[in-house]
């Protein structure tokens, strides 16, 4: 099991991400600023998916065929084409929308990253004209391949406030 470490600074986020048994030296800022970067991009993919479009988010995915997507429509997509298809599944639901992401955590080293979100989102359900305003948890775990940050596994779910034992025992 590997240990995750880094630094984190408030607003702006400056982070400093190594390892010394990387396979291949990284400059840590420049590691760093390409996450930022990517994290960035999965912040308006998510914008996109929100306004019906999938193709962003999509992407950001390595192109392999063990990388997971779960949402709180079904049950987790496994493999390039279960992921596609579950991206557009959400973003079939929603038009006309905008997100607001606050970072809980993010944990990594040279080249593995996880972290940890809460997107607020407000945006119109498909055949709607009011818009609905809801929270979701998120954890995306991101793999450096080839000098790049791509996501091999993202989790979202609408558990953003304590609940019962009784609440995940089925009825």
């Amino acid at each position: 099991m590997r240990h995750f470490g880094i630094n984190i600074f408030a607003m702006g986020i400056a982070l400093a991400i190594g390892s010394p048994a990387a396979a291949e030296p990284v400059d840590p800022v420049t590691n760093a600023s390409q996450l930022e970067a990517a994290i960035v991009e999965s912040h308006r993919a998510l914008e996109a998916i929100l306004n019906g479009d999938p193709s962003l988010y999509l992407a950001l995915f390595a192109e392999r065929d063990d990388i997971t997507l779960g949402n709180p429509f079904g049950p987790f997509g496994q493999g390039r084409a279960a992921v596609a298809a579950t991206l557009a599944n959400a973003a079939n639901k929603y038009q006309r929308g905008t997100a607001r992401v606050e970072r809980v955590a993010l944990y990594g080293d040279a080249d593995f990253v996880c972290l940890v979100e809460i997107e607020h989102d407000r945006a119109q359900l498909t055949g709607s004209d009011e818009y609905s305003e809801f929270s979701v948890r998120v954890t995306s775990i991101y793999e450096r391949l080839g000098g790049a940050w791509k996501l091999v596994h993202r989790h979202a779910d609408p558990i953003t406030t304590a609940r019962s034992a009784q609440s995940v025992i089925g009825k």
